[in-house]
C-alpha cells in the first residue's frame, strides 16, 4: 500500500468526514479510496469502461458493423426488418 502525506483545504476535509460517516468508514484514507474509485469510473476513457464494451457488443450483434457490396444487398437487409 502506498502512503502519502497530503494537504487539503477545509472544505475537502469536511467532505471526507461526510463520506466517512455516510459509508461507516473507519479512516479518511478509506473515504479517499471510496471517492477515487467511484469517480475514477467517470474519468476513464469510454473504451475502457465495461458499459462501453457492452454497448459495442450490442451494436456488433445488431449488425451495424456490416459492409455491403451493393445497394441491393443493403436493401434486402433493411426490408427484412
Amino acid at each position: 500500500m502506498v502512503q502519502a502525506m497530503i494537504e487539503i483545504p477545509e472544505e475537502a476535509n469536511q467532505i471526507l468526514n461526510i463520506v466517512k460517516a455516510r459509508y461507516n468508514l473507519k479512516t479518511k484514507s478509506e473515504a479517499i479510496t471510496k471517492i477515487v474509485i467511484e469517480c475514477g469510473g467517470n474519468i476513464l476513457e469510454p473504451e475502457l469502461r465495461p458499459e462501453y464494451l457492452e454497448k459495442l457488443k450490442k451494436i456488433q450483434e445488431e449488425g451495424y458493423g456490416k459492409t455491403f457490396t451493393s445497394i441491393e444487398q443493403l436493401r434486402k437487409i433493411i426490408e427484412k426488418r
